[in-house]
């Protein structure tokens, strides 16, 4: 008998490398029998398979993982790999890594799921389901590995699917918005590259890699200026892929041009690699470090927050041409802001309330993607002017022509805005809550006004995202006219839709689901801090 340890070791592996051995074989002709009515049915058949024997693996981990232990890694595998640079094949995962691979499991098998019904057009099928596994890979291994090279080339590897997948099945200005993606994620990669480097090279006792060994130092024997400098380097890299403002511009282009798998996966998933790598090498490995930077990444967090408000305002108001696509997109700018906010506070409360946050914006934007690539497909538009039916700006009428499809919209956008009892509303309260009684040696009063301004920004994202509804799902449906009427909601919307949309609801009723696997590895990452 397997020791379950060990068990669960290999449902990680499992969780890293199926995806890859299923990339190679999506590129190879389907074995007879298999092939279905075609063979891109075939192959989108496949892509379902190999994303759902992924996130059944990523349950059973989670339900063979101690839950009464979540502070300590577990399922680990460590094998050296450089040994001269004491470089290791190190996975594992703790209550902070273990949400967020389960979601990303979740996120691509419901992609998978529902491109099977709605392929994006573009080439060949077998393409696309190839560089959606290789991206599924790519960001299962960044919260999987446990070394920092690993965690570098890991981050790296989602860069080309992501490229592919935006420049070949992307709306319009699809090549211009995949250029400038790689382009802002790479620049900002080297940095990082620089003070991972950094943080290895200095680290006591000789050259290391491993995360775990680097955090449990807790930068101790580490200078202040490597600190400072590593912290910085690192900081920014990851901030790119946040993004937090200034350095999000690739955002709102990658966005409207992805398709709608691709959208979904990108706000779902790959942002949160950014502020992921912050909790897990940062904080813990550089205190001193990201305690001189803190107070500059909660003012430029505030500041995302606003601009993003203010922005979706400016783009949701008649006559203003706003996209709905972009609109979400810039959205994503003031919500990871708040994500931004919890973790500079550097308080147990705070950096929790990032954690949850990350969760509840991959449910809650995954979804409203999903939702706004149905409108599209119905309406062949995303602008919210010409989805007035008027041409007023009084409203699409939503409700009135796709009553369950208006439904869910309307629902997601109430659970954007940070509505109690929904999964959107725990990770800011506690983002704030930590800007209240931030980490000592860190100033109050400047703090206070960041919560000030957050809480500011609460108001306008309900602004905004409430005039999204009124003009999108409100209004009077027309009296005749078929090119009028909509389909609602279709099975297998129904079937990627329903999980989104039950766990928002779930992690807002029992928030403590998620919060019990977070605040003890927290504890460990902050170790001294009270609060």
């Amino acid at each position: 008998m397997i020791p379950l340890n060990d068990t669960l070791a290999q449902l990680l592996v499992a969780v890293v490398v199926l995806p890859l051995i299923g990339a190679v074989a999506a590129l190879l002709p389907a074995p007879p029998g298999l092939k279905g009515r075609s063979p891109e049915q075939a192959v989108l058949r496949h892509g379902v398979t190999v994303t759902g024997a992924v996130l059944a693996a990523a349950v059973l981990l989670a339900a063979g993982f101690d839950h009464g232990r979540p502070g300590t890694v577990q399922a680990e595998t460590d094998v050296s790999w450089i040994p001269a640079l004491d470089i290791r094949l190190h996975l594992g995962v703790d209550g902070v890594s273990l949400p967020l691979v389960v979601l990303t499991a979740l996120l691509f098998f419901l992609c998978a799921l529902y491109s099977y019904r709605r392929v994006p057009d573009g080439p060949r099928p077998a393409a696309f389901v190839a560089l959606l596994l290789v991206l599924e890979a790519g960001t299962l291994a960044a919260f999987a590995v446990l070394d920092l090279m690993l965690f570098f080339l890991a981050f790296e590897t989602v860069l080309i699917p992501m490229y592919f997948l935006i420049a070949r099945w992307g709306g319009e200005g699809r090549e211009a918005a995949a250029r400038k993606f790689v382009l802002y994620t790479l620049l900002g990669s080297v940095v990082m590259l620089l003070g991972l480097l950094l943080l290895g090279l200095n680290a006591p006792g000789g050259p290391t890699f491993d995360m775990t060994a680097l955090a449990a130092n807790h930068g101790r024997d580490v200078s202040r200026t490597v600190q400072f400098l590593a912290a910085l380097a690192i900081g920014i890299g990851l901030a790119v892929k946040t993004p937090m403002w200034p350095l999000h511009s690739w955002l709102p282009d990658a966005h409207t041009a992805a398709p709608t798998a691709g959208s979904v996966l990108l706000a779902g998933v790959l942002l949160k690699m950014g502020t992921y790598g912050l909790v897990r090498i940062v904080l813990p490995m550089a205190p001193d470090g990201i305690h001189a930077l803190a107070p500059y990444l909660g003012a430029f967090a505030v500041t995302g927050i606003v601009y993003g408000s203010l922005a979706c305002l400016f783009l949701a108001r008649h006559g203003n041409g706003g996209d709905l696509k972009r609109l979400i997109a810039y959205s994503s700018v003031g919500h990871m802001g708040f994500v931004l906010l919890g973790i500079a506070t550097l308080t147990r409360a705070g950096v929790n309330g990032a954690l949850f946050a990350n969760v509840a914006h991959g449910l809650i934007t995954g979804l409203l993607f999903f939702l706004v690539g149905a409108v599209k497909e119905r309406t062949g538009t995303t602008n919210l002017d010409r989805l007035a039916l008027d041409g007023d700006g009084s409203g699409a009428a939503l409700y009135g022509r796709a009553p369950r499809l208006g439904g869910l919209l309307a629902f997601a956008a109430v659970a954007s805005l940070g509505l109690p009892g929904l999964a959107g509303f725990w990770g800011e309260m506690l983002a704030l809550l930590g800007a209240y009684h931030p980490a000592d040696g860190l100033s109050r009063p400047a703090y206070l006004v960041y919560m000030a301004v957050g809480a500011l920004g609460t108001l306008l994202t309900a602004a905004y995202l409430l005039v999204v509804v009124r003009r999108v799902c409100m209004g009077q449906p027309p009296t005749s006219g078929a090119t009028l009427a909509l389909a609602d909601v279709r099975a297998h919307e129904f079937a990627a839709w329903t999980p989104l949309a039950v766990l928002t609801v779930l992690a807002g009723l029992w928030p403590a689901l998620l919060l019990g696997l977070t605040e003890p590895a927290v504890q460990n990452l902050l170790p001294g801090v009270s609060r």
